[in-house]
């Protein structure tokens, strides 16, 4: 999975999808959390640097990960290649 490469993201959070004129904002976690998208990283190197990073549970976590990506998702913010 990785964010669509027209998608542009600011490094406060915000988000700007030119196909469609769409914008979002997001917190510093979320905005991490598409950085490392966008890098293309692994789920597993994701939870590592933000579990690290901002202290949190793994199983949190992970759950919350699960569902960002699937608002990402319903935003067609991400794909699946």
């Amino acid at each position: 999975m990785k964010i669509k490469s027209n998608l542009a993201v600011s490094d406060s959070g915000f988000i700007f999808n030119p196909s469609n004129g769409d914008s979002f904002s997001t917190n510093t976690v979320g905005s991490d959390i598409i950085r490392l998208l966008k890098a293309g990283n692994s789920f597993d190197s994701i939870k590592k640097e933000i579990v690290e990073k901002y202290e949190v549970d793994e199983i949190l976590f992970e759950k919350d990960f699960h569902d960002f990506v699937s608002q990402l998702q319903d935003y067609y913010l991400v794909s699946n290649d």
